[in-house]
């Protein structure tokens, strides 16, 4: 049983006088594994938010289904395995982050006594302790974000839905909010969430998936995504210059000298046979550098593919 699983999802609205067909969601199927997190991936207007609140049953679909932890999304059992972030959270102005943990685990019928505990921790793990007791509208946007995140977490979900939680959090704070995601893996617990900071995505996701228009074009392996961006390899050895004359190079390429090293560039397809090349010539290899297309340049031609 996944804990998050979508199957041929549609969302189609009606816009103008004319009642224009807008498809925001296509045919969308995927599948969120126990323990693992997912970037969900996209431009804007791709699809993104209105996923995310079907699954969280804040819409409705015109086709397909979604469930969470096998239970449809629209019946309540759903929602209490889930934690849930907005895109742009809004809170009682005049309630303290404590207030607002207690507010959210009464609503889960948490015992006091819990949620001083839990929230304790969550509140030391986003840096919002010395803060806790204040109300909400004296803090910044990226202080609110992270109480809103407590405020997810407080019935200790399996399942978090995160729609753009580093939206304005400095540095900082998206570091305190990886390192709670890692974290709640690390407990075997899901995390789906969806970002424009790419980076952040490289460094915690196990696998993502971008949408476009609607439509999921792409979905794999983070150690995938990393794999197809390399562009060539950079093989660097050191070699007396008698000793590569002769040499049929795979491709037809050829190193070149700079300074006492020789660097020789090798594409992906070719990598293998050149490295067993140069062993077998018992050449010196210093280092191997693979190089990589940066994940910006592959999400913009991810996302203008038809």
């Amino acid at each position: 049983m996944e804990p998050i699983r979508i199957e041929e999802l549609g969302k189609i609205y009606r816009k103008g006088l004319r009642q224009r067909k807008v498809v925001a969601v296509d045919d969308l199927s995927l599948a969120v594994s126990e323990g693992e997190i997912f970037g969900f991936l996209g431009p804007n207007g791709a699809g993104k938010s209105t996923t995310i609140k079907i699954l969280c049953d804040l819409i409705r679909p015109t086709s397909g289904k979604a469930a969470i932890m096998g239970q449809k999304v629209i019946r309540p059992e759903a929602r209490r395995h889930m934690g849930y972030l907005p895109e742009n959270p809004s809170y009682y102005a005049f309630l303290s982050a404590w207030e607002l943990l207690e507010f959210n685990g009464k609503i889960h019928g948490i015992a006091k006594a819990t949620i001083r505990e839990t929230g304790g921790k969550l509140l030391e793990m986003l840096d919002l302790m010395d803060a806790a007791g204040r109300p909400l509208r004296t803090y910044s946007k990226g202080m609110v974000q992270r109480a809103g995140i407590a405020a997810a977490l407080i019935h200790e979900p399996q399942v978090l839905i995160f729609d753009e939680p580093m939206s304005g959090l400095d540095p900082i704070g998206r570091k305190l909010v990886m390192d709670l995601m890692l974290h709640l893996r690390a407990r075997g617990k899901t995390v789906f969430f969806s970002t424009h900071i790419l980076a952040d995505v490289e460094t915690i996701c196990d696998r993502i998936g971008v949408i476009v228009e609607g439509k999921m074009v792409y979905k794999g392996a983070m150690e995938q995504v990393r794999a197809s961006a390399i562009q060539h390899y950079s093989l660097v050895f050191s070699a007396p210059d008698a000793k590569l004359q002769g040499i049929s190079w795979p491709g037809k390429v050829t190193p070149k000298k700079q300074a006492d090293l020789y660097v020789l560039e090798v594409q992906p397809h070719l990598f293998e046979a050149t490295l067993k090349l140069l062993l077998e010539s018992s050449i010196e290899i210093n280092r191997i550098e693979p190089k990589r297309q940066r994940l910006e340049d592959l999400f913009v031609y991810l996302a203008r593919k038809p």
